[in-house]
């Protein structure tokens, strides 16, 4: 029985490791963990995140807060709207994180600050109503006006 329970210790520290996302800012002050699952895979469109990270469209990601940590540095943090905070590197400029206080349970990552983005590819694209004329849409993504449904 000890020979079994040891076996399912390893490989649910397997998986964890599997599910484990790492990543930071542009100069590297500022690094992050996320033990979990990505879900809400997007390319957002809104002008918010447009102005805010200096491009025309952004890949995020999100994941449980709680399975989120900073392990490097202390980001700066500011309020974007009056539902939401972002935090960035001080230093270098790079977006980080979006935080919704309709949504307190998850945090939402940008997926370019990861160590490898292309383990989290996006899964459709959000807010296209407020896209930019020139930004063709043709990778054969769901495209929503809005936020997805």
């Amino acid at each position: 029985m000890a020979r079994r329970l040891a076996y399912i210790g390893k490989s649910d520290l397997l998986r964890r490791k599997a599910h484990m996302l790492s990543g930071g800012c542009y100069c590297g002050k500022i690094r992050y963990e996320a033990a979990a699952e990505p879900f809400h895979e997007t390319i957002c469109h809104c002008a918010d995140c447009r102005r805010i990270v200096g491009a025309a469209s952004v890949a995020w990601f999100s994941v449980p807060r709680a399975a989120f940590r900073w392990t490097a540095g202390e980001p700066a943090s500011f309020r974007s709207s009056s539902k939401a905070t972002r935090q960035f590197c001080a230093t270098c400029g790079t977006s980080l994180t979006f935080e919704g206080d309709d949504t307190p349970s998850e945090i939402d990552v940008t997926t370019a600050s990861l160590d490898d983005p292309d383990a989290v590819p996006p899964k459709d694209r959000t807010r296209t109503a407020s896209r930019l004329v020139w930004d063709k849409i043709c990778d054969g993504l769901p495209v929503y006006k809005g936020a997805r449904p």
